[in-house]
């Protein structure tokens, strides 16, 4: 059984910046990124496609070839990069958008709070305590995003 919630709509998620959202719910391991994987990954996204040597040829990147090489291997293998043969090379591609990853670190972040405790409500509390230290206006959202849920759930029955 999913005893998963969802309480960010898409429009709340987009407004929230990851780096303000992840430091409330931890990081996700195979979404976690360093500062260069983070920096590749805004390669890839303005450019919707690259290989390495597009990458390091752009003059952008101070890194070996071969560090820029690893590190997309890496994030292939992270689920995070699609490849496809070129040559004698590959060509990545993103597979989600910047939001979608965003999005997924933080449901898996809240999966985490929930799953934390034996004692269901106490990580509700949790959530609570931080959203009102960081924006008391979003209690405000979450209240409104669970009235709609449950009208939402209603309205199936």
């Amino acid at each position: 059984m999913d005893r998963s919630i969802r309480i960010c709509d898409n429009a709340t998620l987009h407004s929230m910046a990851m780096d303000k959202i992840l430091p409330i719910f931890g990081t996700v391991p195979a979404t976690q990124l360093g500062p260069f994987e983070r920096q590749l990954m805004k390669e890839i996204w303005s450019r919707g496609t690259a290989t390495v040597r597009e990458i390091v040829d752009n003059g952008k990147m101070t890194q070996a070839y071969t560090t820029v090489m690893t590190t997309m291997d890496r994030l292939y293998k992270k689920g995070l990069l699609d490849r496809v043969v070129e040559g004698r090379a590959f060509r990545y591609s993103p597979r989600q958008t910047p939001e979608e990853l965003r999005r997924g670190a933080v449901v898996e972040g809240i999966r985490q709070l929930l799953g934390s405790s034996d004692n269901s409500t106490l990580p509700l509390s949790y959530l609570v305590e931080a959203l009102s230290e960081h924006d008391a206006q979003l209690l405000d959202e979450l209240q409104s995003l669970v009235e709609r849920k449950r009208q939402e759930l209603k309205n199936r029955e």
